[in-house]
């Protein structure tokens, strides 16, 4: 397909890249470096993100793990974002984690590794926007009883409004093409204004402030497990809070200089999120009110008790909360476009069912709308789940959380067996580190990713019953299991990745660009199977 619109010298190089991955450009290129940081942070959004899982961090060890632990995850995810970073200027491609795996694993398991990737990654993508539009229903139904106590929230009500965010996510993405890169840019600046409101109103307003040791020092326990447990289970908080920060990385066919400015927004949305994270984190401790008031709020959402504790006015609060429930849209429009083009790169790579109809692009809207389509029914799916038992929505968040870490820990861990293997020792986009800090970085991350997915499937409180088990392992196993249904009946025969022969001429395009020379496409007609 030819994209329309005003074509740059950029983009002609950025779509000659991609041709040597052998994919066709089909998506315009539309994003500027500024709306892709604000089409990042609005996923990671980590200072609201947090806000939704503030009670179990006090529970488990308390404001110090939740603000000490804040460092050391948003530090070992910097690592993580700099690698990410750094692969995703190699190879500018949808796709993103599962066509990195592809290209850098050994040429043996490649295809296997490559697609269980792709499915992590899709999984958990897709559930983070069911997540995300069910915490978008909490607080507009919060705030309902807020304001008029004798309302009773029930399970339904919540499904129905997260469906109506989901629905509005999927107008904006088929209708709206052109206005996301000013959406992103504008919801860029409504969250870090939004930020600064609510840090300055609750602080200036809360007449009754913990103490700098209750923040800082004090450790607390309400989880049944010893200190060590409880602490680990702490740590947990923050590591939800930073999260889906690749999202740069699914739109680099539709951002200018995709090479340069992808990994930029990566590695900045991590380093906005970690600084807002830990002064939201900062402040809200100081501000919180006892615990049990807290957790047990009739609001059902324990950010807008904190805020009506603060304030003492009804107004004041919804004010408040309904900022969130603006970046909530925002964020549920991005993560929907973020799911929607890796589907579509998925399918793409004939890795999903019917693959020959989701990786169809509209030619008049130049969008997968399909995809679009596709990717709401499955959120709509996951809030579900919400009308027969809350226990099974927690385990959505905890499928959302482990899915991308093990789809951002795929990539990180081949990246180091391709150096070992002499393969890829040493990358060459303009994000390439030096190859002993790529190393080191990526090792990092992986260790930390590895904690992290195995501690994600931990209870949170003792004793364990069937109503507080966590069942993140038994929602990972249905998820492998489908994964290896669908590989033996379609994909095992059908599902391609990149043109691996061609990562060779990019970088030897981009030696010949640097030296005036001129980047012939490679493999441009790539087949598309059934």
């Amino acid at each position: 397909m030819v994209c329309h619109g005003k074509v740059t010298s950029q983009d002609v190089a950025d779509n000659v890249a991609l041709e040597n991955l052998g994919y066709q450009p089909e998506l315009q290129r539309s994003f500027g470096l500024i709306g892709m940081i604000g089409f990042s942070f609005s996923i990671v959004t980590c200072w609201s993100a947090l806000g939704g899982v503030l009670v179990t961090g006090v529970n488990a060890g308390g404001p110090p793990v939740m603000i000490w632990g804040w460092i050391g995850i948003s530090s070992v995810s910097l690592c993580v974002a700099y690698s990410m970073a750094e692969l995703c200027s190699e190879y500018p491609v949808a796709g993103g984690q599962y066509s990195w795996v592809y290209i850098l694993a050994p040429a043996s398991i490649r295809r296997q590794l490559s697609y269980l990737t792709g499915w992590f990654m899709i999984i958990g993508i897709l559930a983070m926007g069911a997540t995300n539009s069910f915490i978008g229903a909490n607080f507009i139904l919060g705030q309902a009883n807020l304001v008029n106590p004798a309302y009773e929230i029930q399970r339904w009500h919540t499904v129905l409004v997260a469906y109506a965010i989901t629905l509005f996510a999927a107008m904006i993405n088929i209708w709206g093409r052109k206005l996301l890169n000013g959406i992103s840019q504008g919801a860029l600046i409504f969250n870090i204004v939004s930020f600064i409101i609510t840090i300055v109103v609750i602080l200036a307003t809360n007449p009754n402030k913990q103490s700098a040791s209750f923040v800082f020092q004090d450790f607390q326990n309400f989880t049944g497990f010893g200190p060590a447990m409880a602490g680990v289970i702490g740590i947990l908080q923050p590591a939800f809070g930073m999260c889906c920060y690749d999202a740069p990385a699914h739109m680099t066919e539709e951002i200018k200089d995709a090479s340069k400015q992808a990994p930029r927004a990566i590695v900045l949305s991590v380093w906005i999120g970690a600084f807002t994270g830990f002064v939201f984190l900062v402040a809200v401790c100081f501000c919180i009110g006892d615990i049990n008031t807290v957790a047990d709020s009739p609001t059902g959402v324990p950010l807008i008790q904190i805020y009506f504790d603060s304030t003492n006015n009804k107004a004041a609060s919804c004010v408040l909360a309904s900022l969130i429930v603006i970046i909530d849209f925002g964020c549920a429009n991005a993560l929907l476009a973020e799911g929607s083009r890796s589907l579509f790169a998925f399918a793409r790579d004939r890795g999903l069912p019917l693959s020959h109809v989701v990786s169809k692009v509209d030619t008049r809207l130049q969008v997968p709308v399909v995809a679009i389509l596709v990717g709401a029914v499955v959120q709509m799916a996951f809030n579900s789940i919400y009308f027969g038992t809350v226990t099974g929505f927690d385990t959505v968040i905890a499928i959302a959380t482990e899915g991308f870490y093990l789809s951002y820990a795929m990539p990180l861990l081949v990246r180091l067996i391709a150096y070992f293997g002499n393969s890829h020792r040493q990358l060459s986009g303009p994000w390439a580190l030096s190859p002993i800090v790529s190393v080191a970085v990526n090792a990092i991350g992986l260790l930390y990713l590895t904690f992290a997915s195995i501690t994600f499937n931990f209870p949170s409180v003792y004793p364990v019953n069937s109503q507080n088990m966590n069942y993140t392992s038994a929602a990972v196993g249905v998820i492998m299991f489908l994964a290896a249904v669908t590989w033996f009946t379609t994909a095992r025969k059908r599902f391609t990745g990149p043109e691996v022969e061609g990562v060779v001429t990019i970088v030897h395009g981009r030696d010949a660009e640097e030296n005036g020379g001129e980047i012939q496409p490679m493999n441009p007609e790539k087949e598309q199977g059934i």
